[in-house]
């Protein structure tokens, strides 16, 4: 396997509030490869948005990243002054947030959107040459040259989410972050938005590190899953082993409660009880008030985050106790 674009080491989030510090995101490890689409799944409220932002060094006030380290082609991120981490926004590193119609500026035409993100790194080009360059890339994403003039509220959700694809393919960033891209899609926009982004990942190598609570979509998009549960990465692996055999209790009931047409007269599963309270997370295992199969040490003892089967980690006891779960 190549070198990882992007390695992550004991990366630590802390939002300060009146009740104390909560840990949105706690010493999470975590490597994305060239050319990859790594989908990061868990509830919500389990960190998932929040390692995006600090990917991106945008946690913001009262957030702050507490420690840890995340190497992107070999700098560590965390170190970088705000004037080199804008040197890398929008050029090496983008965004597609959840919704575009709060990302994008109301008052700006699309054409202004995407040249201002090619000027403002490439300020030797002129701005004609950056508006063909906009116009072309629109083209690609299969919106007519002729809505290049357009504001935001003139397009449809499908259309607005294709802009912010092509302000992150303006300068073919070598790391694209999806943060719940469909939320505001309906199905058959979701479909045809998908089916984009597939065909723009094979055609330009693109790395993908796709957010989502969306079962569906990593499943038709991921190479490698990411579970979190509780700002906690919980199991690492393969797409295709883990659905077939998830391993972690809390990866195997984030699967079986999402409903699957072909398991005709079968009752839906629901994980019982709620995510913990960051400010005050059980001791050991985060999941163990939810787990049927815990036992004592799992409420004394937080399991790490181990390789149990070559490629694929899992920070579970049981799986020691089992002997690797064999």
């Amino acid at each position: 396997m190549s070198e990882p674009l992007v390695s992550i080491r004991d990366l630590t989030v802390v939002y300060s509030t009146r009740r104390g510090p909560t840990r949105a995101v706690d010493r999470v490890s975590l490597d994305i490869y060239p050319g990859e689409v790594l989908g990061l799944v868990g509830e919500s409220g389990c960190g998932k948005s929040t390692l995006g932002m600090a990917l991106l060094r945008l946690v913001r006030h009262p957030g702050r990243i507490a420690e840890g380290e995340i190497r992107f082609d070999g700098r560590d991120l965390v170190t970088l002054s705000e004037e080199e981490m804008r040197t890398l926004r929008g050029a090496r590193i983008s965004m597609i947030f959840q919704d575009p119609m709060t990302s994008l500026n109301p008052l700006q035409r699309i054409s202004d959107h995407i040249t201002e993100t090619i000027l403002t790194h490439k300020p030797e080009m002129s701005r004609k040459a950056a508006r063909e360059q906009a116009a072309a890339l629109i083209d690609r994403l299969g919106i007519m040259a002729d809505r290049l003039d357009d504001y935001p509220h003139q397009l449809s959700g499908g259309m607005r989410q294709r802009v912010m694809i092509g302000l992150a393919l303006a300068l073919r960033a070598d790391l694209i972050i999806a943060d719940e891209p469909t939320t505001s899609l309906d199905v058959i926009v979701e479909a045809q938005f998908l089916d984009l982004l597939k065909e723009l990942q094979r055609d330009f190598g693109l790395t993908i590190l796709l957010i989502t609570h969306n079962i569906g979509i990593v499943a038709q998009m991921a190479d490698r899953l990411a579970v979190m549960y509780a700002a906690k990465m919980v199991e690492l692996a393969d797409a295709e082993p883990l659905f077939e055999r998830p391993l972690h209790p809390y990866t195997q009931a984030l699967l079986a409660s999402v409903p699957n047409i072909r398991l005709v007269g079968d009752t839906l599963k629901i994980m019982q009880g709620s995510p913990p309270d960051l400010l005050q997370p059980p001791s050991g295992c985060r999941f163990h008030p939810r787990c049927p199969y815990a036992f004592e040490r799992c409420s004394v003892e937080e399991p790490a985050l181990v390789e149990v089967e070559p490629g694929r980690r899992v920070a579970c006891w049981l799986y020691e106790a089992m002997g690797n779960g064999q």
